[in-house]
């Protein structure tokens, strides 16, 4: 496969088949995904990895403590900024709206919503788990090289013939998180990721999220010039 035929058949996958990561393929992704590019090569991600009994736990440990705090524990850090503006928050709206479509899930129909957004604490039903950590004491430039890694692996996993899912939700969960992988207090879980094989039969996977339009986020400044709408054109 490609590079670019993994950058365009990545998605975030909500239904993963009850089919087992061989664990040795798992071990050559992520050591492949050691080679993603860091600033200062500081190298700043650190990862644990959940299957088969020890991800099981994991699920029967939040499945008992969201009795009593159905909410979560806080997030640690803003998933997204309080009062996001514009284009920013109807893409975020649509992708939502998309992915119920694709269900046939009613706006009006909370119910509904909120099951499907439980999936996340089974993963999505994925057999392997990852948990991605940033050490506390590096500053947000270092969370550009998580973004860096993350899209290494999930791209690394499509060659592979996998698909993955990453989900900051587990931010809601973080004092579980590190209790459980046992993490050091320096170290802080920024993200989970659901790696698998997707259920091609499940209408969510249908789902493909609009991209804006390359004159709509690029510039060009060589023999073109930008427009006040930041399309470009010959001079």
């Amino acid at each position: 496969m490609k590079v670019s035929e993994a950058v365009a058949s990545r998605r975030s996958v909500r239904a993963f088949l009850d089919q087992a990561v061989d664990a040795q393929l798992l071990r050559d992704i992520l050591g492949k995904a050691q080679r993603a590019p860091s600033g200062g090569n500081l190298q700043p991600w650190v990862v644990h990895v959940l299957t088969d009994q020890a991800l099981a736990r994991f699920k029967a440990l939040i499945a008992e403590r969201k009795l009593d705090q159905p909410f979560g524990e806080g997030a640690e850090y803003p998933i997204y900024p309080d009062g996001l503006c514009e284009p920013y928050r109807s893409r975020r709206s649509q992708c939502g709206e998309d992915m119920y479509a694709s269900m046939g899930i009613a706006r009006e129909d909370k119910a509904a919503r909120l099951a499907f957004l439980a999936g996340n604490f089974d993963f999505w039903g994925a057999p392997a788990a990852l948990f991605i950590c940033i050490d506390r004491r590096l500053g947000t430039t270092q969370w550009v090289d998580l973004g860096l890694y993350l899209q290494t692996v999930m791209l690394l996993a499509r060659e592979a013939g996998l698909d993955s899912c990453a989900q900051e939700f587990w931010t809601l969960w973080h004092r579980s998180v590190a209790e459980f992988l046992q993490l050091p207090a320096h170290l802080m879980p920024f993200c989970g990721l659901a790696l698998g094989h997707a259920d091609p039969a499940h209408p969510v996977n249908s789902l493909r999220t609009e991209r804006a339009g390359l004159d709509e986020s690029v510039v060009f400044h060589t023999s073109y010039t930008a427009t006040p709408t930041g399309a470009a054109h010959e001079r």
